[in-house]
This record gives structure tokens, sequence and C-alpha cells, in this order.
């Protein structure tokens, strides 16, 4: 662990190139196009789904199988969903191995690099295996919309954070030999009407949000290639957007590997391609093979040149070069034993560094090892637990699979990933009477006593392809889980949920615990923190609202009224979501400027211990970067993880994240910590007349806080900063 004159220290800038043959890379792939015909190079331009009507015999079986230049010695490749592990849509391959790892949001509740990391290396070792060359990862829109159906993918509100996660476990999938995506670049909140939405959002608003989140991460992780979302990004759609693919993504931020759409997301081929688009993905989901016979008329007719297409090709073949996926085509294998028990070891670390205590009333956690009974309530309990619906749904052969949606060409079942809570309960606690309950809230009353513990567990089933109408949890569960708490002594609340749900029972229950999606290590992880064998160190990715009334847009536009799939006939015209609203001040940022009190903060989680702050020093150092030096000391009787967190204010503007650590403690241990804020543009202006980034010379406020929350602030001085300037 170290003494407490060691010091910590956390930085924020890329450290290191995380692509440094690029160049090298892109030479090879221009020497390789020059001996290509043009067939050749159009063959590389689009590329199959790996299953179903139209996917090539020799398909290994997955998301999509592209067209190599064998002669060259570029084989044909494969491509696999998602970033939460290695999937197998419709048990297309059998039933092979995977691991089930958390969902995106869980990963994000860690505010653990390290962890993201080496979940990224797992997702690389099982996607080569089962030979894929492309993992569809990097999940890493920001959530500015707590309904949204595929928030439980992504990492969480605020830019930072998201991009230094994503850009992590980038990294470890790519070290592996496996070509990684981020996605869905950009402004993707939602997924009603997503295949016709237009997002908009003012440029210096979107370039210190959501982009500066894609930005981070291209800078940690050197993602290979970028996927383009559904939607419109103020109303070109983002994949034919040049000022998006061309101006930004590739000018700006001097991007060289290739940007594919998303499945179904290509709309024409000149403007596509003259756009920035390099490859058409899933192209049985779009109304026409664009990549294919109009590219090439396209190019005959003059409409696209030559050396657009050069650069495409050259694009896609650098991505390959770079991860070593020419020579022999990979064959599909499965991941050994000895890897696949490491994994799950792995998904459970994760899992239980995910898992947030919001509340522990009286420390009715965790549970004693003494306890004369406790009773399990909630459907599932004893099956398993709750997975995401999706193109990111892992499917391990012993998982559970229930009728859930369908989009297009795929079922996306509702997926419990094994082993059951129940089972996992009993086994932490051989001396306690465990007791499962399913029913209404009427016979769990009924069944309860007044000395009971009571367990609720809590889901929410979220779906790509479809949003939430609200954040209210399903099937009476709110009454169930007063029911439960009238009747128990005392009621520990679990939520399995895709991110916010409203509590109306939160000031009757004792502790509540989120859970999030936990894949296949959740039910371990689960009992564990329960029971104390871990202590509970998340904290919160985004923030849990008070209700709808407090969200930029109150209402939700009717799933059912609005196309949201490809593939599919377009109902309900072409909307268009105004993020001007709140502009950068996503999440937290929002409830600060609007002067809301929302249920929980992002950042907020509490320990089985407790920490004290000392000797914290606030200043700017050397470099003119904000930093805050402190010692954290475990001051309770248990080990556990502190999370100091630093806030910074400009002169004009609401605080932002610039900076965290993971601190794990043993009981009395004491660690000294340095935070330095040197990622200028988390809290820079950026200037669109003079593009770049500008800090305002003048008083920012640096906060040294335990969550977001006004009241979490531990220490706080003001810095007078000098003016400083960034390229875009």
């Amino acid at each position: 662990m170290g003494s407490e004159q060691d010091v910590v220290e956390a930085r924020f800038r890329a450290a290191e190139d995380p692509w440094p043959s690029r160049e090298q890379d892109a030479a090879a792939a221009a020497e390789l196009v020059g001996q290509m015909t043009f067939e050749e190079k159009l063959a590389l331009l689009s590329a199959p789904m790996g299953y179903g009507p139209g996917a090539p015999e020799d398909a290994v079986g997955s998301a999509a199988r592209a067209q190599g230049v064998p002669r060259l010695g570029v084989p044909a490749w494969d491509e696999s969903d998602a970033s939460l592990g290695v999937t197998n849509p419709m048990s297309v391959r059998g039933d092979g191995p995977a691991t089930a790892f958390p969902s995106g949001l869980a990963l994000g509740a860690t505010f653990d690099r390290g962890l993201a990391e080496a979940q990224g290396r797992a997702i690389g070792v099982e996607a080569r295996a089962v030979g894929m060359s492309v993992q569809l990862a990097g999940g890493m829109n920001l959530v500015r919309e707590p309904r949204g159906g595929r928030n439980f993918e992504y990492l969480g509100e605020d830019a930072l954070l998201t991009g230094v996660l994503a850009g992590a476990s980038v990294r470890g999938i790519q070290e592996q030999g496996v070509i990684s995506t981020v996605k869905h670049f950009a402004l993707n909140p939602q997924e009603t009407g997503r295949v016709m939405v237009s997002s908009d959002l003012a440029e210096p608003q979107l370039r210190a949000s959501d982009l500066l989140a894609f930005q981070i991460a291209l800078e940690h992780g050197g993602p290979r290639a970028v996927m383009s979302g559904y939607n419109r990004v103020n109303r070109l759609y983002a994949s034919e957007n040049p000022w998006l693919l061309n101006g930004v993504l590739k000018g700006d931020w001097g991007f060289r590997g290739f940007v594919m759409s998303d499945w179904g997301g290509t709309h024409s081929a000149a403007a596509a391609a003259t756009a920035g688009l390099d490859r058409q993905s899933g192209y049985q989901l779009d109304t026409r093979h664009f990549f294919g016979e109009e590219l090439e008329a396209a190019v005959e007719g003059g409409r696209v040149p030559m050396s657009r297409i050069d650069d495409m090709a050259v694009r896609i073949l650098t991505a390959l070069l770079s991860i070593g996926a020419t020579g022999e085509r990979r064959g599909a294998g499965a991941p050994s034993e000895e890897q696949l028990a490491e994994h799950a070891e792995l998904a459970e670390r994760v899992a239980a560094s995910s898992i947030v205590l919001l509340r522990n009333e009286e420390a009715v956690l965790p549970l004693p090892a003494d306890l004369p009974r406790l009773v399990v309530v909630g459907k599932h309990a004893d099956r398993g637990v709750l997975s995401g619906g999706g193109s990111s749904t892992v499917t391990p052969p012993d998982a559970v699979q229930e009728e859930g949606f369908s989009i297009a060409q795929m079922s996306l079942p509702k997926v419990l990933h094994r082993p059951a809570p129940l089972d996992e309960l009993r086994r932490a606690l051989p001396d306690t009477e465990v007791v499962f309950l399913e029913g209404s809230p009427g016979q769990v009353a009924s069944s309860l006593r007044r000395d009971d513990t009571v367990v609720v567990l809590a889901q929410h089933w979220a779906t790509e392809g479809r949003d939430n109408p609200d954040l209210s949890l399903q099937d009476e569960q709110d009454a169930l889980i007063s029911a439960a708490a009238r009747a128990a002594g005392r009621t520990v609340v679990v939520l399995e949920t895709p991110g916010p749900v409203l509590m109306p029972w939160l000031e009757e229950v004792d502790a509540v615990l989120a859970a999030w999606y936990g894949g296949s290590g959740g039910a371990g992880a689960l009992a564990a923190v329960l029971t104390g064998a871990a202590s509970p160190s998340g904290r919160l990715p985004l923030t849990f609202p008070a209700g709808e009334e407090q969200l930029p847009r109150r209402e939700m536009t009717d799933p059912e009224s609005t196309t949201s799939n490809p593939g599919e006939p377009r109902t309900g015209g072409s909307p268009a979501i105004d993020y001007d609203v709140e502009g950068a001040d996503v999440g937290y940022r929002w409830y600060e400027r609007e002067g809301l009190e929302p249920l929980f903060w992002f950042g907020h989680g509490l320990s089985y211990t407790s920490f004290s702050y000392e000797d914290v020093e606030i200043a700017a150092d050397d470099a003119g970067d904000p930093a805050v030096t402190l010692t954290v000391r475990n001051s309770g009787d248990r080990a556990g993880v502190e999370i100091p967190q630093v806030y910074l204010a400009p002169p004009e503007g609401t605080a932002r994240l610039v900076g965290w650590a993971r601190v794990a403690l043993d009981p009395g241990q004491a660690r000294r910590v340095r935070i330095v804020a040197d990622d200028l543009r988390c809290y820079a202006r950026y200037d669109v007349d003079d593009p770049g980034w500008t800090v305002e010379e003048g008083t920012h406020r640096v906060r040294l806080a335990r969550s977001a929350a006004p009241g979490d602030v531990l220490a706080e001085s003001a810095l007078e900063l000098g003016a400083r300037r960034l390229r875009p």
C-alpha cells in the first residue's frame, strides 16, 4: 500500500501516444493500395452482416464479415459487438463461452481507469480467440437523457470521466491485436427516432461536452475506428456530416483511422464518401448498397475523386496493419478455460467496484454473519442478474433468455446472467435462513415478520431501439418495496437498473444500493458487498433526478409514434431535439446552474468505513495547472476505497470535474494524494471565431469534494489563473 509519505499523483492528459506507429502503418497501407485495382479498393469500403440473409459463407458469425484482398496478404475479417464483451447474436456461433462484463455505467461508477483497461484487455483476448479483428466497443455517448434506452452501454454524464475510461478500455482491447471503435459519433443520447432525429447544439457547447469526451478518448486510447451515429447532428446525418467527420475528427484532431457507419446508418454514396465516411456497415439494413455500384458510378461520373477512394482504403488498411490483422485469415476458436477463469474473477471485481451505496441508515449494511433470517424479494432473484437488451448483450451458455424486443433482423432477448443472487447470498451466509419471495405486494407483506431483514432486488429493463417513457420502476415494484418496508424490521433495496430511477419509497427503507447490470460476476459481487466481504466503492457516474420535472426536457416523445430502428418503415417525421437548453452543462452542471436539488448527485457514494481529509493544499503548479494535494486517512475499522474529487468553476460558468483519485486504504492507513487538473479543456471556453480553447484570466474556484453536491465540498480556494490557449 505504501506509506503516508508516498504521493499518489493523478493526471488526466494522455501521458503517451497510444498509436505511435500510425505514420509507418499509413505508409505501408498506401503502398498496398497502390497495387490494388479499383474493384479491390471498392470491396474494402463496405461490409455485409456476418449472419442472416446475405452473409458470406465463410463468415465466423458476427456483426460483419468484411472483404479483404487476399492476393496482397489482406484477408477477409470479422467484426463483433460490443463494449460489454464478445456477443453471439441469436447464438449464430452455437454455445461458445464468453464473459459478460458489467454495463458501461457500472464501469463508469468505478472511476477506475486501471479496471477499464483490464476489462478491455479481457474483451480483446476473447474477441481475438473467436476470430475477430474488430470489436465494436467504445460506447461513450454522454448521458443527456436519463430515460435513454442505451444509457447502460455508456459511461456517464461527464466528459472527462467518459473520455478517460473509454480511452483506457479501447487501449486494452487494441493491445490484444483487435481494432476497437468508439461510438456513436456524435451527440446520440436517445433511441426514439434514432435513425432520423436531429440533435441540435451550438458548436462551442458541443465541443465542450460530447465532442470533448471523444477527443479525450482518442488521445488516451488511439482507437483505429470511429462509428458514426444513426442520428443527424445539426440537421445533417452524422454519417455524411462534413463538419463533424472531415472538419473536427480528421481535420482538427488528425484522426488517421477509418470512420464506419452504424449498421443501416448510411444514406448516400457521393455525399457520405466526400463528407468523410470510409466504410458502409451492415448494408443489408440500408435502403441500398451505397458503397457498391453507386459509389463506383459516383467515381466514374466525377462526383467522388479516385484520391478519396484511395484515402478510404488506406485508412482501413492502416488500422488493420496497426494491430497485425494481415497475413492469414483469423480462424474461429475459443478462449481457454484459464483465460475464462481470469476474466470471471475480473468481471466480479469490476462489478463489486461499481456498486454504489446510496443510503445506509443506522449502518444496516453490511449484513451480519449471524443474521438468523434473510428474506430475498424480487422477480428473477432466483434466476440471474438482469442485462440490458440489444447488440451489446453477451450470452454465455448458461444465460437465461426470455422474450424481450425485436428490431429489424434481430431478436433482442431479455437476458439474465448466472449465477443467481439468491444462490450467492446463501453461499455467503451459510448460517442464515435465506427465504425467497417473488410475489405481489400483498403476498410479500403477509409473509414478512417484524424482525426480518429483507433485501428487495428491484429491476428495470432497458434495451437498444427504444427509450423508457419515464424513470419509474416497472411492474408495481414501488408498491412492493413500500409493502416490504412496512412489514419488515430492516429493508435493503438493490437496484438492477440501466441508470437513475425515481424512489418514492426512499425514506421508508434503510439502505439502497445501485448495482446496475452486473454481468457474469454481478451476483457474486452483490453478495460480497451486502455481507461486507467487499466494501462498496462505486460513485455515481450520473445524477439521479428527484423527478422528471427537473430534466432539461420534461416530456419524452412517445416511442410508439416515431421509428427508432434501421430497416423499418419510417414514421413520426424528422424530429429535432434542442440540446442548447442545457448546452455543455450536462447532468450535475445543469442542476447547479438551475439551482435544483436532485435525489443523488454525480459522484455520490457511501462506504462501510469513514475517511478524513487532512493537510489540504490548493495551488497552481509550475505549468499553471490547478493542483490539489491532500492526505486521505481511513479513520474507520474496515478497509475501503475513497474517491476524492476536484471540481473547478471558471470566472463564468458552472463547476465541472477536473480530476479525481481512487485510493484504497486499510483501517488507520493514510496516503498523500496529488490531483492535477492538467486538461485545461475541462474548464476552458471553446472559441469559434478564433478556433481553439481559451482559459480565461481571473479567479477560478477550485473545490475538493466527495461529490458534485454543493454540500459535499470539503475545501475550496480561489486561484488566480493566467490566460492560456490550446488548439482545437
